[in-house]
């Protein structure tokens, strides 16, 4: 990995300190310099300004809001909501060159599932229309005059988002938060994190790779897949690890005709088009913690895993031939895989914003939004993202969602 120079802070004292500068950090970033209620002093540090390995340009920059908990569906619309208004809110960051569109391709998902797991999939299908989704179950029958190409003999149905589900450009939201976070006053620098100062029930300096100390008022941990380390250097811990996703851009010798959704598979298997080609995953066979440095692409997920499920599920992939991939982390909650937000109920300016299980980037405008809410009011204005708390983490109890990829 080639890191830049590093570069030095400008002053000794920030207000917030953020541990991390991709989709996470930076949306913090951005909603604390939109927010009116806060004039402080805000500085960002990343280790790798490249982002050529960070989570946020390596994921497969998809949105859903078929969960099955109203939180996660309620933080996934605003996140469309943002991603679809994008272009209008970061036109006065963009004043000489046009305001970047984030290509939002609302395919929606397509979630199969079993004749044993229909009925489940009616109940969250009737929740998150409820809450205002777009969300439709379909029948084999159904399902297969929407989607010929669409192997249903082993089905029970599928639910299908219309609307405000879908892929657009992860790096150009990164990009937009970075950016506008930047032009509003925080100060971003090219270092690592190597410890951190505490006394007693407070987080006190922050100390640089470079050597630097500075004082800070409140710590934020946005550091993804880095969560535990960092967590750890204020003797906290988080059941958050690096978990690694493979990812496949393949060409077929059939094209599939129509709006293709987002499919995934009752295995786990995940496709969908991109442009001409197509992109697929899956969950890992074994899936376990992965080393920090660790990119290295298990080619035969492919061949083993991914390609028979989809073959089986789309019988024009009988003909396929990879033409790129990557390996990425997921930033994995092992307790429950949602992310884990908000202060630390003794060390009371210790933030976080953690283990997202490959939801962060979606979720990233609405956790953003929270969590400046809660170092500048204390509580929350708009989402209450109390269920998410680290409060849990402390109890043992789960934070309950059905819809986990």
């Amino acid at each position: 990995m080639a890191i830049p120079p590093y570069k030095s802070p400008r002053a000794a004292s920030y207000d917030v300190v953020i541990v991390g500068g991709a989709v996470i950090g930076s949306s913090i970033a951005y909603w604390l310099t939109e927010n009116d209620g806060f004039d402080g002093s805000i500085l960002v540090v990343e280790r790798d300004s490249s982002y050529e390995f960070s989570s946020t340009a390596l994921s497969t920059s998809a949105i859903r809001l078929q969960y099955s908990n109203p939180i996660n569906i309620q933080i996934s619309q605003f996140g469309a909501e943002f991603i679809e208004s994008f272009q209008d809110r970061m036109r006065k960051y963009y004043p000489d060159e046009p305001a970047p569109d984030l290509g939002f391709k609302q395919n929606g998902y397509l979630y199969c599932t079993s004749p044993e797991g229909a009925e489940a999939a009616r109940e969250r299908v009737a929740l998150q229309r409820e809450w205002g989704a777009h969300t439709v179950f379909l029948e084999p029958g159904p399902l297969k005059d929407q989607f010929p190409w669409l192997n249903v003999d082993d089905l029970g149905g599928a639910s299908w988002g219309t609307k405000s589900e879908g892929w657009f450009d992860s790096v150009g939201l990164m990009n937009g938060f970075r950016r506008a976070a930047r032009h509003n006053g925080a100060e971003y620098i090219d270092n690592q994190v190597i410890s951190l100062g505490r006394v007693g029930d407070r987080m006190t300096s922050v100390t640089l790779k470079t050597g630097e100390t500075v004082n800070c008022g409140v710590v934020v941990n946005a550091a993804g897949p880095r969560a535990s380390v960092v967590a750890g250097m204020a003797n906290l811990s988080i059941p958050v690890e690096p978990r690694k996703r493979h990812s496949f851009v393949f060409a077929s010798n059939t094209p599939i005709p129509g709006r293709m959704p987002n499919v995934i598979d009752m295995s786990g298997t995940f496709v969908r088009p991109e442009q001409q080609l197509f992109l697929a995953g899956n969950t890992p066979t074994p899936d376990g913690p992965a080393d920090t440095e660790d990119f290295e692409t298990k080619h035969d997920e492919f061949e083993d895993y991914i390609w028979p499920a989809l073959y089986n599920r789309i019988p024009q992939f009988d003909a396929l031939k990879v033409r790129q991939f990557w390996t990425g982390h997921y930033a994995y909650n092992t307790l429950d895989h949602n992310a884990i937000i908000g202060f630390h109920p003794i060390v009371s300016n210790f933030m976080f914003a953690n283990g997202f299980s490959g939801h962060g980037l979606q979720q990233s405008p609405a956790v953003g939004r929270g969590v400046a809410e809660l170092i500048v009011h204390g509580s929350y204005q708009t989402l209450d993202l109390g269920p998410l708390s680290y409060e849990r983490v402390e109890k043992g109890e789960p934070f309950l969602e059905e819809a986990v990829i």
